[in-house]
């Protein structure tokens, strides 16, 4: 994880689908310091994308956020996170459907358990169906192969990231414009 120089930075780890999509939302954002795409929440050390993908491990596709707290707050993250994608589905994002693309706020400790489950009461007003997120404790975090880190930065014409990323982040950049760098 980039420190960018900024001692004073935490982290907060979010799975809403797959990590495609999540990366670049994050890192438009303000206050964000870098992205890290990978997994969380399973029973095997270093899984693979192939391993996760066969959905034996346990892990969820997840996003590591590093931000600085002085300039966006980790409640903002959740309002963001709630915003730009469809918490009401269970184990589905779209067309990725697994339990690797579950909806889910892995928090490191109480406070962050309390805030999340309150935006997520929050955030239950938007949407007709029951919000499905799971709030759980922060396990070990494994870091996914090199070629998913920036995967739609780096792959901006590949059909998933024309079809799925893009349109998902221009409605993000409309909505969220006031928090973009």
């Amino acid at each position: 994880m980039e420190n960018s120089g900024n001692a004073a930075f935490e982290t907060a780890i979010f799975g809403g689908g797959c990590f495609w999509c999540l990366e670049p939302v994050f890192r438009a954002l303000d206050g964000v310091l870098d992205v890290q795409p990978g997994y969380c929440g399973g029973h095997v050390d270093h899984p693979t994308y192939e391993q996760v993908c066969r959905q034996d491990t346990g892990h969820v596709e997840v996003v590591r956020v590093a931000f600085d707290p002085e300039r966006v707050g980790y409640r903002t993250l959740l309002e963001v996170f709630f915003g730009t994608h469809d918490p009401t589905t269970l184990d589905r994002q779209g067309s990725d459907a697994g339990p690797q693309y579950a909806s889910v706020i892995f928090c490191q400790d109480e406070a962050r358990r309390a805030l999340a489950e309150a935006v997520r009461a929050e955030a239950q007003a938007a949407f007709d169906d029951p919000i499905v997120t799971r709030i759980e404790p922060a396990g070990p975090f494994w870091s996914a192969e090199e070629l998913h880190r920036e995967y739609y930065r780096r792959n901006p014409e590949q059909g998933y990231c024309r079809f799925v990323i893009a349109p998902k982040l221009a409605k993000f950049r409309q909505r969220y414009a006031h928090l973009l760098r």
